[in-house]
């Protein structure tokens, strides 16, 4: 025999290297997936708005130095408020950033992602529920809420099992 037969097992068939198929993404999936982005962007926005914040910041730091021995000059306090601002919005984009990566594994079928994503929600649901929290950060954490039910449903489940096989 000369040409190989087309079976999957066959070392020369083509069916044989195609290699493990991807499960189908379901749409619940595609759902948690959207919504942790839109809580991402959502709390991007809640963090960019401590820049209209300002004064309140400055008003709050000049009253703790006035409280304290008031060794700090406006200078100070001023750069103070900036320094913290910057700091501020520099760890909400590194956490945005690690929260986009794990939503796009979590899209891959990486179980991993979906507990650390929930891990994470729950975390921010503490946050919001023990500080002071804004209407922002309690719509972003709903929109995590949905997308944690969501990556916790049936066909999600099945999704992260079929994915798990291939690999």
């Amino acid at each position: 025999m000369s040409e190989s037969p087309n079976y999957p097992n066959y070392p020369d068939s083509p069916a044989s290297s195609a290699g493990p198929v991807a499960p189908a993404r379901p749409g619940t999936v595609e759902g948690a997936f959207w919504a942790f982005i839109a809580a991402t962007v959502i709390s991007l926005v809640g963090g960019l708005l401590i820049f209209g914040s300002r004064d309140t910041i400055a008003d709050a730091m000049r009253e703790a130095n006035r409280r304290g021995n008031g060794a700090l000059t406006e200078a100070q306090i001023d750069q103070a408020v900036t320094v913290t601002m910057v700091i501020a919005v520099v760890i909400a984009v590194i956490i945005a950033a690690l929260y986009l990566l794990f939503a796009f594994k979590l899209r891959a079928g990486r179980n991993w992602a979906r507990i650390v994503l929930t891990v994470l929600t729950a975390l921010q649901l503490l946050s919001v529920l023990v500080g002071q929290s804004t209407v922002v950060q309690y719509i972003a954490v709903l929109a995590a809420l949905v997308g944690v039910v969501l990556s916790f449903t049936g066909p999600s489940n099945a999704y992260f099992a079929a994915a798990k096989t291939p690999r």
